[in-house]
Order: C-alpha cells, then sequence, then structure tokens
C-alpha cells in the first residue's frame, strides 16, 4: 500500500475517556465528526465514539449526518452549522437535529414537519460573541417562545460557541467569562418562562481543558479526541490555575499516523539537485529516498526541508519540494533503508501532526483534515495481534 493513514482507535478511546474522567459521568459528551470525523473516518468514529459512551455526535452538513444514518449511526446527530432550506427533507428523514437561529428557518421546519406528522428536535443556538451562527442573547427569549409555539418542534437544547476558550491570554480568558456569563443569564430568562430548555452545552476542546465552569449539561470537545490540545493548563493566570488544576491535567493521545513507502533509492552526486525549482542540492555525494506521499496525500508543501520523516526507527530529512504525489529524503551513506520499507510522515514513532502544523505554519486540524480520501484509513487496536 502506497500510503496509508493508521488510526490508533485505542488513543481515541483513552482520550474520550480522559474527558469523561474530567467532567464527571453525570455531563454528557458530543463528539464532533464533522469533516469526515477530522479526517480520521466519520462513521468509525462514530460508532467507537457511541460504543464509548458518547451521548451524540456533530456535524456540519446535512449530508454528514446522511452518510452517518446510512452507515447504521442511530444516536443523536447534531447539525452545528445553518442548513439551507432545500435540506429540511433530508433533516427529517434522517432525523437530524438542526441549530435554530432565527424565527424564518425554524417556521419552514416546522410547516414541512407538520406535512409528515413527524416532530423534529432542534437547538436553539445563541450568538454570545463568537459572531457566526444563532440569535443574540437578547433574542434568544423570543425564539426560544417562538420554537415552542411551532407544532412540530421540540426544543431539545440549547447552545453557545466560544471564540477563544483555547487561550491563556488574560484578556481571552476574561472574554470567555463574559460569552459564559451572557449564555447563562439568557438561558435562566429562558427557564423562568417556564421554557425547558433541554441540554445546556457550550465547551469546545479548549474550555474542557481551562474552563470547568463551561461545562454544564453536556461537552463537545473535537480536537482534543483526536489527540491535540489546545491549550495548557499550566499556562493560565496563578489566580485561575489554582481552581484549575484540581480536576488534573488533561493528556490527549494522537491519533492519526501517516505512513508511506520508499518506493525508490538511488545516488545522488555532489552537486545534483532534486524535485522542483531545484531549492536543493547536494553539497556531497549521498544516497536519496523516494517516498510515495505528496501535497495531494496530505503531506503539506510547506513543510518541505523543515520536516523529517522515520524509517526503521532513523530519522532523515525531507529534501527539495514535496510534490504532488512523492517526495525525497536524503539517507546518507549506510542508512540500512532499503526500497519498500515503511516511512512515517507523522504520528506514530515521528513527530506529530502539531509539529508538522507548526512547520506549515497552520494548525493540526488542518493537518487531519486535508489528509486525501485517496489515503485509506486502516483502523488499528492494540488488542489485535
Amino acid at each position: 500500500m502506497r500510503t496509508k493513514a493508521i488510526i490508533h482507535l485505542d488513543n481515541f478511546i483513552d482520550n474520550l475517556n480522559s474527558v469523561k474522567a474530567r467532567i464527571g459521568e453525570n455531563r454528557l459528551i458530543c463528539v464532533p465528526v464533522k469533516a469526515d470525523a477530522y479526517g480520521h473516518g466519520a462513521v468509525k468514529i462514530a460508532k467507537t465514539s457511541i460504543d464509548g459512551g458518547a451521548h451524540c455526535l456533530g456535524v456540519s452538513a446535512v449530508s454528514e449526518g446522511t452518510k452517518l444514518r446510512k452507515g447504521g449511526i442511530k444516536a443523536p446527530i447534531l447539525i452545528f452549522s445553518q442548513p439551507h432550506p432545500d435540506e429540511i427533507e433530508n433533516i427529517i428523514n434522517d432525523d437530524l437535529t438542526p441549530f435554530i437561529s432565527d424565527a424564518d428557518f425554524s417556521s419552514v421546519l416546522s410547516e414541512k414537519a407538520k406535512t409528515r406528522n413527524i416532530n423534529v428536535s432542534v437547538h436553539l443556538k445563541i450568538d454570545t460573541g463568537m459572531g457566526r451562527i444563532g440569535c443574540s442573547a437578547n433574542e434568544s427569549l423570543s425564539l426560544a417562545r417562538h420554537i415552542t409555539s411551532c407544532p412540530c418542534l421540540k426544543l431539545a437544547g440549547i447552545a453557545t460557541h466560544f471564540a477563544a476558550a483555547d487561550s491563556t491570554d488574560s484578556e481571552n480568558v476574561k472574554y470567555t467569562m463574559m460569552q459564559l456569563n451572557r449564555f447563562k443569564k439568557a438561558v435562566g430568562a429562558i427557564k423562568a418562562n417556564g421554557i425547558n430548555p433541554g441540554i445546556i452545552h457550550a465547551a469546545n476542546s479548549g474550555a474542557v481543558i481551562l474552563h470547568p465552569e463551561s461545562w454544564l449539561d453536556m461537552v463537545r470537545p473535537g480536537i482534543f479526541l483526536y489527540g491535540y490540545k489546545t491549550a495548557e493548563e499550566k499556562d493560565m493566570p496563578l489566580s485561575y490555575q489554582k481552581k484549575l488544576l484540581k480536576p488534573g491535567i488533561l493528556k490527549a493521545k494522537p491519533v492519526m499516523e501517516l505512513r508511506s513507502a520508499v518506493t525508490l533509492i538511488k545516488k545522488i552526486k555532489k552537486n545534483e539537485s532534486v524535485s522542483y525549482g531545484r531549492t536543493w542540492t547536494a553539497c556531497e555525494d549521498t544516497v536519496i529516498a523516494v517516498l510515495s506521499a505528496g501535497y495531494a496525500d496530505g503531506f503539506p508543501r510547506l513543510a518541505g526541508i523543515k520536516w523529517k520523516v522515520k524509517i526503521n526507527e532513523k530519522t532523515f530529512p525531507v529534501i527539495g519540494r514535496i510534490t504532488m504525489d512523492q517526495c525525497i529524503v536524503n539517507l546518507g551513506e549506510n542508512s540500512g533503508v532499503n526500497r519498500w520499507d515503511e516511512a512515517v510522515i507523522f504520528g506514530g514513532s515521528a513527530s506529530d501532526a502539531s509539529a508538522l502544523a507548526k512547520a506549515a505554519k497552520t494548525i493540526p486540524y488542518e493537518i487531519t483534515c486535508n489528509i486525501n480520501k485517496r489515503v485509506p484509513r486502516v483502523y488499528v487496536k492494540r488488542s489485535q495481534p
């Protein structure tokens, strides 16, 4: 197999269990599996999540929810982004739960559900400072009343999303607290008017790590479950650390490992160049290896000469430009590497996607999400032989 993404399900389960232990048994977990579970394979990760105790799943598009239903997923599926009215039939058919930001969409949804004599669960989305979808906090009570007045809609939850919950900067900590307080006040007003808000949720990965006050009824950790922390508890202001560290330090285990194969080994003489643009020239006679992984597979071109791969537990630098389907590493003399040996691009015994993201000046989310569909996902567990 030329290039493959190894998905370590045990690491995913360990990360999920770490969150469960952190937030306590009385809180629920929504596992985001949007963008094909951040590149890890939505159906397999969804099944692993539900088997591991997750309450529900989160997607961005209606089509992602439909794929999960076709894959045999029965658990609740939340749609985080705004659906198009043309997708309402699919929402109803596949029993999906959309976020509601305005009365117009909820009215259309209710009318179409009424023609089918079907009740649709929805979550009211409040924009407390993210600036994306969601009604304002001041409009939330009116929208909650409207939803509960719609004959075929059920208010099953209320949500918000933090803009900077993964930041330890004091101003961003204050901003997160402002968002949380604004959210709690809005939810309180809805409750005070006799409306059952359903499941109340706000915390993403950063908030699970840094803000216990935001855990509420349910948390939505995304990138943490796939193995990466967006913040470290130790970086918080001391006054906040004392309150925070009591639940312990969360440890994340990277879930994805990208492996490729050595397709060719050849000798290069001093002053010969490799790859497009001739950006690397040999300063001495050496041996190079061609690997069958390029930027079309998801190995970012910007990483270039900044990255090193592992072959037979030895580290070798990438040289020249990463091309669409291949890259080149410098083996030097007497490397012990043979043709068709396996090379680890990131994860496993090599540096992880967070380090690769730093080299490519991006974030680990983008690294894992960009692993192309042509790269097969291979799911492994430690219990397997």
